[in-house]
This record gives structure tokens, sequence and C-alpha cells, in this order.
């Protein structure tokens, strides 16, 4: 396949969709296994974006293994290399992630699962964004935190002790960058699903479209 971006890579983080230990917050609103359901959902309307142009390698970041039958299902209906997450948190995890693949890319996106508002034109505006020489670009989301992260080169100490899950994360990571000389480019503001209001707002969208 010839990608538009040939030297960049895109990394979808996802856990395996087992009931009780994905998107909690929807519970008890939803049952565990509804809850599970929704992040299959968005999940798969994830990997279609990030599949739909062949911008460049997709790999799909499996949590706690890709063994789980919804990554091996993933592997056979979408364009996606898998990869295992490894660290104890989530910042460990993502850390890993780009200074596994920025030994073999010269760009690298790193997305999740819950972020529907996130189009195909993003991460083509992101990509670009990167190629272009900026070392950094990031999606912010309204409620404080990202749901896109692009780099040039790792930089571990975005990632290290960070208030994941909290408005602190953007201002956070914004300082951090600056700190790092790191210059930073930010897409427009998304909108991810992690309470019941988002899932009916979710669902809403879903109807317009």
């Amino acid at each position: 396949m010839t990608y538009h971006y040939p030297d960049a890579v895109l990394m979808v983080f996802c856990k395996a969709p087992v009931p009780g230990q994905v998107k909690t917050r929807l519970i008890p609103t939803l049952s565990a296994r509804q809850a599970a359901d929704a992040h299959i959902a968005l999940a798969r309307h994830t990997l279609h974006i990030a599949t739909k142009r062949p911008l460049c390698d997709v790999q799909l970041w499996c949590a706690p293994s890709p063994a789980h039958p919804f990554f091996q299902a993933a592997a056979q209906n979408f364009s996606v290399t898998l990869k295992t997450q490894q660290g104890n948190d989530l910042g460990a995890r993502m850390a890993d992630a780009f200074q596994d693949v920025l030994q073999n890319y010269a760009h690298a996106l790193l997305i999740g699962c819950d972020c529907p508002s996130l189009t195909e034109a993003d991460l083509a505006q992101a990509l670009t964004v990167l190629q272009k020489g900026y070392d950094s670009v990031l999606a912010p989301t309204e409620d404080g935190g990202y749901s896109l992260i692009g780099l040039n080169q790792t930089a571990a100490q975005l990632f290290a002790a960070m208030p994941w899950s909290t408005p602190q994360v953007l201002p956070e990571t914004r300082a951090r960058s600056q700190r790092l000389g790191l210059q930073c480019y930010e897409l427009r503001e998304q909108w991810d699903v992690d309470t019941p209001a988002d899932w009916a707002r979710y669902k809403q969208w879903c109807g317009g479209i």
C-alpha cells in the first residue's frame, strides 16, 4: 500500500472490552456488558477513521495483550498491526510506545478509542504539522485533556506522573512542553466519551451522520 505519510505511524491505544473493566464511568447508567459494548462501538469507529484513508501505518496497541478475540477480529477487519502495551500505568505505556516506534518512523501519533469527533482530516493535519517541523502536536478536549498527541522525538517527561483523567492534563502537558523547548501545534478542540452525558451525546451524534 502507498501511504501519504510513509515515514509516519498512527498508534491506537485500546483496552480489551472486558465487562466491568472498560467505560466504568458509564456504570450503573449502563450495565457492565452495555458499557463494554459501548467501548467496542467507539473502538470500531476509531479504527474505521484511522484506516479510512491510506495516511500511514496504523498500529493497534492492545491491553493487556492482543490475545482477546476483539483484537484478533480487528486485525482481520482493519489494516492494523497488533502491538502490546508495556508499562505500569498509562504514562509509562505511552512513553514506551513512542520509544518503540520512533526508532523506525520519523513521526508518530497516538490516539485513544473514545474520541468520536476526531476525523481523518484531523489525523492528516496532525501528520502534516509534524512533517513541517513542529516537535509535537495535540488535539485538546473539552474536559481539559487531549485526544491525540504526536511527536517527532521521544519525550518521556510528557507522560511521567501525569494526573490522568483530570482537567490538569492539558495545561500540565503544555507547561512541560514549554520547559522542554518543544514547538507544539494544537488542533481544533475535540470531545470524548467518558460519562453517561457523553454517551447520550454520542448516540445523538451518530443519529445525525
